[in-house]
């Protein structure tokens, strides 16, 4: 006789999984970023060419002269087309500023610097500083680029796990520190240069002598590193580490321990330290002797030589550093090993070369048609109209960046899609293009981790389930988010704090134009 089975519900699924299935859908439908930016150069030509048959115009904000919409599908548009495309990406700020940091950073990275440096700190620091010690060096390895991704996560759940602590927390806070903090850096990156380069030719719509320098977020970034630092901490041992509960896992933690390799790494990094340290010394001797060629014709700092030489300098830092690691660890022999691991280093950023191409055209052609000052007046007269035209309105543009940065998630790509309009927007409400840059930066890194189109998400669900094995993406989001929140509502403080007060976010560089 067969007995019927009891009618059992299926579990219960949780309901961010289904938000998060939606986002991963949406995203997976997406264009590969360089035909998103191809698609939109075609709306801008049809809308140009529509708006310049309705007769619609702009009064521009700094000449005070009526601006006609140009349609670039007329006679003149195609002209420009077909005469601009290759000076429209020569002459892309970003692309050189990228290039050549490249050299430098992709050098010191090759070489093995980075990795040493992060490993070295991690595994001598000490026990009661080692959650502290994991954000630290997680939201610094940004300046080796995508490189601290496979770095310091891993390194941070060994580094746990030698101590006693869960393991999954440690990687936790090192992928927190990582991708969630990614833009913040006591040293200036190419993540920097790129962004700088982009606001530059966005802010140029309304004003052509404005340049965004690669430093002009560091003093904002730099004490992000330091709040996000202990941010990160309190949440990892107050919110992660409790509930995880005592790591009951059979993982073996490995580390290699070569004596003659572990020799040749400190000696390398002891003699890095010093040649930063000589590095520094003669900086700012020079810019303190009399009429050192570094400082200005009146003797400032700001309107100078040093500033607007400061990718130079910062470029000859990292090359120093980068010979004198090789060097010592014999990590290069002879001069072609340093021009084959710059050229590697080059390959690395094809993908962003070829992304280039086409974010330059779309952004000469928004803004030889008017496009982009007519959509920035108007947007910045609907802010005021709404209120919104201060510290509101910014705050809607970081909430506006973390939602767009779900599906978007390249960082650069994203602010060559917003900079356009926001921008010019903002700097007609009298807004500097940099805080308007920092605005994006924070809401853009903290929601980095979160998304599963991220393709690093997937490389860290594979870290964490070498610890936990029936992990998912869900888990991976539980670990995750209580940062997102955490260090998006610092960086808001943040923020407010340094505008209330008027805290230059870089040197010389207030929150507003005036």
């Amino acid at each position: 006789m067969n007995q019927s089975q009891p009618n059992i519900p299926p579990p219960t699924r949780p309901k961010y999984l289904f938000v998060l299935d939606g986002v991963e859908r949406i995203g997976n439908r997406l264009p590969h970023p360089a035909l998103i930016f191809l698609y939109l150069t075609v709306l801008v030509m049809v809308a140009s060419w529509l708006l310049n048959l309705l007769g619609v115009s702009v009064m521009d904000p700094g000449t005070k002269e009526e601006l006609a919409v140009k349609s670039l599908l007329s006679v003149e548009g195609i002209q420009y087309i077909i005469t601009s495309m290759f000076g429209n990406f020569i002459e892309f700020k970003p692309l050189g500023l990228i290039i050549v940091f490249t050299l430098g950073i992709g050098l010191a990275e090759r070489v093995g610097l980075f990795e040493a440096a992060i490993r070295r700190t991690l595994l001598k620091a000490p026990k009661v500083v080692i959650t502290y010690a994991v954000l630290f060096i997680g939201i610094m390895g940004s300046v080796a680029a995508d490189s601290a991704y496979i770095i310091v996560p891993p390194i941070a759940a060994m580094v746990f796990h030698m101590f006693g602590r869960n393991p999954i927390a440690g990687l936790a806070a090192g992928i927190a520190g990582t991708g969630c903090g990614f833009t913040a850096n006591l040293l200036v990156s190419g993540f920097d240069a790129m962004l700088a380069g982009i606001s530059t030719e966005a802010a140029h719509t309304i004003n052509p002598n404005i340049v965004v320098h690669p430093v002009d977020n560091w003093y904002f970034m730099s004490a992000s590193v330091l709040v996000l630092t202990v941010v990160g901490a309190f949440v990892t041992e107050r919110i992660i580490e409790p509930r995880l509960g005592t790591y009951d896992g059979d993982v073996e933690v490995k580390l290699d321990d070569n004596e003659e390799d572990n020799s040749l790494i400190n000696k390398g990094l002891r003699n890095t330290f010093i040649s930063v340290v000589l590095f520094i010394g003669v900086i700012v001797t020079a810019l303190y002797v009399p009429n050192s060629p570094l400082r200005g014709e009146d003797g400032s700092i700001l309107n100078s030589p040093f500033m607007s030489g400061i990718n130079t300098i910062i470029l000859l830092f990292f090359i120093l550093i980068g010979l004198t690691y090789g060097i010592t660890t014999k990590k290069i022999r002879r001069i072609d090993d340093v021009v084959k691991k710059m050229a590697e280093s080059i390959n690395d950023i094809a993908p962003f070369i070829v992304l280039a191409f086409f974010i330059a055209q779309f952004i000469a052609y928004i803004q030889w048609s008017n496009l982009s000052t007519l959509t920035a007046v108007n947007g910045a007269n609907l802010l005021e109209s709404a209120n919104l035209s201060g510290l509101p309105g910014v705050i809607l543009l970081i909430l506006v960046t973390a939602v767009s940065s779900l599906f978007i998630t390249s960082g650069t790509a994203l602010w060559a899609l917003l900079a356009p309009i926001f921008v010019p927007m903002f700097m007609l409400l009298d807004f500097h293009p940099a805080f308007i840059q920092v605005a994006y930066r924070i809401a853009d890194s903290a929601t980095n981790m979160i998304t599963p189109l991220n393709p690093f998400v997937a490389i860290m669900l594979g870290f964490l389930m070498k610890y936990d094995k029936k992990a998912g993406l869900g888990t991976h989001i539980a670990l995750i988010f209580p940062y997102t929140v955490a260090f998006l509502i610092a960086w808001l403080v943040m923020i407010i704090v340094f505008a209330v007060f008027n805290i230059p976010i870089g040197p010389g560089v207030p929150m507003h134009l005036k």
